[in-house]
């Protein structure tokens, strides 16, 4: 078997509700479809999510090295989706979205092959996961609203974002724990926003609401700010920007700074790379999220494969598509009562409908 062809297909979706966290506010996303095909008549697909601010990367960027991409891996064997892989991070070693892309398009092709949702093939853990959705930045009364609306549509836990005011973030945490109950779990994400003083502060005011765990509360670049989070407060402390690669998951597990790290496949490049961090996370000890961007379902799909496959990625932050309006992949997931199912067709399970 052999590629033959590879299409890119642009995608601009705009956002239901725009949101803001603590450094950009978001109204739209592109995502880039990839559809590779082969001499076999059996195709593969995968989708891109540039993000300047997290992935370092623009769409016509990625549409542009795709371009080189075609023509690096057409006549190879896709089978041989690790060798295709090592080449093309040689040559991009710093487009983790665009290798996510072909990734995803490599293992959804071999799925199809083997005729076998993928899953089931790379290992099978467990069938289903829940997951957060996310609040973002914004006055109590709408946060409050929106965790009752998301609470009464089936969803059991619900991540805040916060980062620019500690004061007003406890007061909207302590507020949302009134609000919907005891049985919710909240986790907070702070994205970047804190000192660590700032951090320990939060924590220690907010107790009384219960929160499960705080993501990335300081600056990517000071680990130790970080690392006197994780010593100082009684709740795990997650890594999310700081843990972009292989070599960031062991400098974090090697130095004892986080509880659990945010595997994000647009982040780290793809599944096949996602399944190494989450190895030596596990070799730590430390617990696995897998998280999401603003990302098509087709991604969230990928991210769901993956996380059902290996027992150490306990939980979900899998909500980027649930806002997005006309994704052709709409329905690559299933969503019932915050908790996601995959469905069960071969390989990824869906064909956008392009």
């Amino acid at each position: 078997m052999e590629i033959t062809h590879i299409e890119t297909i642009p995608v601009t979706m705009r956002l239901r509700h725009p949101y803001t966290i603590a450094y950009e506010t978001v109204s739209s996303c592109t995502n880039l479809f990839i559809r590779i095909e082969t001499n076999a008549g059996i195709q593969g697909w995968g989708c891109a999510a540039p993000d300047p601010f997290v992935t370092g990367e623009s769409p016509a960027g990625v549409q542009k090295s795709l371009i080189k991409v075609a023509e690096l891996i057409r006549g190879h064997d896709p089978l041989r989706y690790i060798h295709i892989l090592e080449m093309l991070k040689s040559e991009f070693p710093k487009q983790s979205s665009m290798l996510c892309g072909v990734d995803m398009a490599l293992y959804d092709l071999l799925g199809r092959v083997c005729r076998i949702p993928l899953w089931r093939l790379l290992g099978g853990y467990r069938s289903s996961i829940k997951t957060s959705i996310t609040l973002g930045i914004m006055p109590v009364d709408e946060a409050l609203r929106q965790a009752r609306e998301y609470v009464d549509q089936g969803f059991k836990s619900l991540k805040i974002k916060g980062g620019l005011d500690p004061a007003v973030d406890v007061e909207r945490i302590i507020k949302i724990r009134e609000c919907v109950g005891k049985e919710i779990e909240l986790r907070v994400d702070l994205n970047q926003g804190y000192s660590a003083e700032q951090a320990i502060w939060f924590v220690e005011k907010s107790l009384p609401a219960n929160i499960e765990l705080i993501e990335q509360p300081t600056l990517k670049g000071n680990l130790a700010q970080l690392g006197k989070v994780t010593d100082q407060v009684p709740i795990p402390v997650m890594a999310d920007e700081s843990m972009n690669s292989l070599r960031d998951v062991f400098r974090l597990a090697q130095g004892n700074l986080v509880d659990m790290v945010n595997i994000k496949l647009a982040k780290v490049g793809g599944i096949s790379e996602a399944m190494m961090i989450n190895a030596v996370a596990r070799s730590a000890n430390l617990e696995a999220m897998v998280g999401c961007l603003d990302e098509a379902a087709l991604s969230i799909a990928a991210g769901v494969h993956f996380a059902l496959a290996r027992s150490n990625v306990r939980y979900a932050d899998l909500d980027g598509h649930l806002d997005l309006l006309d994704d052709p992949s709409l329905g690559a997931v299933c969503l019932v009562d915050g908790v996601l199912y995959p469905t069960n067709g071969v390989g990824l399970g869906f064909i956008p409908k392009l």
